[in-house]
């Protein structure tokens, strides 16, 4: 039996929710079924660095059509690859000593430029490519190592 205390419960939700969220240029964008469009901007945490998001923040997009999938390229950037060192950091994809050495090689790295700034980044590389295979997370070290190899040839 339909009563008129449960059409007053019924009265007191709100039918709601996102329709979907899109990541684009930095931003959040989703079409919100009882607010309407809400655009959010990501903050560090626990789970996300400011490194990470600044990498994010260097993709740019013409157009965007979640359909389309398209494929995203990040530049050569040193944000780049400590966004993969937080990651390795977080997620214990690498042992703390070498998280240490490839963070204060980074350092001096971008305290330097042209040749030395490329042959510092070469040997980073070559000394990250090593970690691979004693890492937790060798994927992950093999794609900072390329990160670092994608920088070092910028600066030839």
């Amino acid at each position: 039996m339909y009563s008129d205390s449960l059409a007053n419960e019924r009265s007191h939700y709100t039918i709601g929710g996102s329709w979907g969220g899109y990541y684009w240029n930095g931003m959040i964008y989703s079409s919100e079924l009882d607010r309407g469009f809400d655009v959010l901007e990501l903050t560090p945490g626990p789970q996300l660095s400011a490194n990470e998001i600044a990498a994010a923040k260097l993709v740019k997009l013409k157009e965007y059509n979640p359909q389309s999938q398209p494929k995203l390229v990040w530049p050569a950037a040193f944000v780049v690859v400590r966004s993969y060192l937080d990651q390795l950091v977080r997620n214990d994809g690498l042992a703390a000593d070498r998280t240490t050495a490839v963070s204060a090689a980074l350092d001096a790295a971008e305290k330097t430029s042209g040749a030395a700034r490329a042959a510092a980044l070469t040997a980073l590389a070559k000394q990250v490519d090593g970690y691979a295979s004693g890492a937790n997370d060798a994927a992950r070290v093999r794609m900072m190592s390329g990160a670092i190899k994608q920088l070092a040839a910028a600066e030839k």
